[in-house]
């Protein structure tokens, strides 16, 4: 995506008068024709011409919210109202894998193992579009990690949806774009001005969620023009780190209960949509200190293993262009030194996670390629899920056991599974 787009078509405007004409005209048209980008199809663009005489003003939209609603939230955080209004569905129990990976599995040759892992996505592409909604969001369940008899529910936030789609839209099944077309409609929906998304509706706007949906939904003019880029540059503490939460005095107020902090994954994904720029400099630097020091074990409120800030800041490699890039030994390095003695990344999940961080980073050749594609597709279950694993959550709460929240599904671990499975394909087809 073009930095600073309006920038460039403002000044493209100024100096080339056919443009401008086509730009009042039909100004989709133009900007796709001219910066070779595609504008969402489901949101209508206006361009005014203001002169001398003519001033424009532009009121943005009206809250998607009653101001009772809103008052609603500010109140409900604190209570255990909170909590019942953001679920779902009760969820099935969990469901326990007894199967293990078959040995002759790795036997196969490489162009078998590669023929399995294509129907392998396939049957994982039909059990996941037998999860989502009507409106295409993916489901995630809530659970408590202390206690498995707290009862399990079903959330739909947007911001599991986009996760998902980061992970699946690096295939090329024809399925795979379906969803995400799909699940993108919904992450759209959920948006509020200007280009910004919560996790609950009791939580104020968040960062996390703001930079996932915006690397989702890159189409919509609110997100093409940075329109959410103050709102997300104003959260900064005094060392230039993101915070989570954006905090308004219309909004619910977390900072007593859930506690403010720099999270590496959050920065990670902050620095993966606006890029290598000055703003995001300290950010960067902390995450290089960070891997130099190998201190992200314990750095992540929200996210249980450093795979997961590795996975993170390895995208944000890829999606900032240029950023983070001299952090790419040592991240490997680190990566590497989780395999176990059974050349083992941890669970299904942690193992497809390492997969595309290596990948991300050009160094998915460490590891034993047809090793891992047998290990992935040997757990997958007949319906063609893998297990449901504890995805992110908040273990440190200090509301006692109550407070200890997972969130996971088959559907989530799915969609990792299949961006693990499509990396490792093309990797060993080069």
């Amino acid at each position: 995506m073009p930095k600073e787009l309006k920038d460039r078509i403002f000044a493209k405007a100024h100096e080339d008068s056919s443009f401008r004409k086509q730009l009042l005209a039909d100004p989709k048209v133009a900007i796709e024709e001219t910066f070779g980008i595609k504008l969402s199809r489901d949101h209508e663009l206006w361009v005014h011409d203001e002169t001398y005489s003519t001033t424009h003003l532009v009121l943005p939209p009206l809250d998607k919210f009653s101001e009772a609603e809103r008052a609603e939230a500010r109140a409900g955080v604190g209570s255990i109202e909170f909590l019942r209004n953001t679920l779902y569905d009760p969820a099935p129990p969990l469901r326990i894998d007894e199967g293990q990976l078959p040995p002759e599995t790795i036997a196969e040759t490489t162009e078998s193992l590669i023929s399995s892992a294509r129907k392998s996505i396939r049957r994982a592409l039909d059990f996941v579009a037998t999860t989502l909604d009507d409106n295409g969001a993916w489901h995630c369940i809530r659970f408590n990690i202390a206690d498995p008899n707290i009862p399990r529910h079903f959330e739909r936030p947007a911001f599991v949806s986009a996760m998902c789609l980061l992970a699946l839209e690096c295939s090329n099944e024809n399925r795979a774009k379906a969803i995400c077309a799909q699940s993108k409609t919904y992450i759209e929906h959920c948006m509020e001005y200007p280009g910004l998304w919560r996790y609950y509706r009791h939580l104020p706007n968040d960062l996390d969620s703001t930079t996932m949906c915006s690397l989702v939904i890159d189409t919509h003019p609110w997100v093409l023009f940075r329109r959410n880029m103050p709102a997300i540059l104003n959260n900064r503490n005094q060392d230039g780190l993101f915070m989570t939460w954006l905090h308004d005095e219309a909004e619910p107020d977390v900072t007593a209960l859930l506690r403010i902090e720099a999270d590496p994954v959050v920065n990670a994904n902050v620095i993966a949509y606006l890029g290598d720029r000055p703003e995001t400099k300290n950010a960067q630097e902390w995450l290089k200190e960070s891997i130099k020091n190998n201190s992200l074990a314990d750095a992540s409120k929200w996210y249980p293993n450093p795979i997961s800030a590795y996975y993170a800041i390895s995208r944000a490699m890829v999606r900032s262009q240029g950023a983070l890039l001299e952090m790419r030994t040592d991240l490997t390095d680190q990566v590497l030194d989780l395999c176990d003695e059974e050349a083992g990344f941890g669970n299904v999940l942690q193992t497809s996670q390492v997969v595309s961080t290596l990948y991300n980073i050009g160094n998915l050749e460490k590891i034993d390629l047809r090793r891992q594609l047998a290990t992935i597709i040997g757990l997958q279950r007949e319906d063609g899920s893998w297990s449901e694993l504890l995805a992110f959550g908040d273990q440190n709460l200090s509301w006692g056991i109550v407070g200890q929240f997972g969130h996971g599904s088959e559907a989530v671990t799915t969609a990792f599974c299949i961006e693990a499975l499509e990396r490792l394909i093309k990797t060993c087809k080069v």
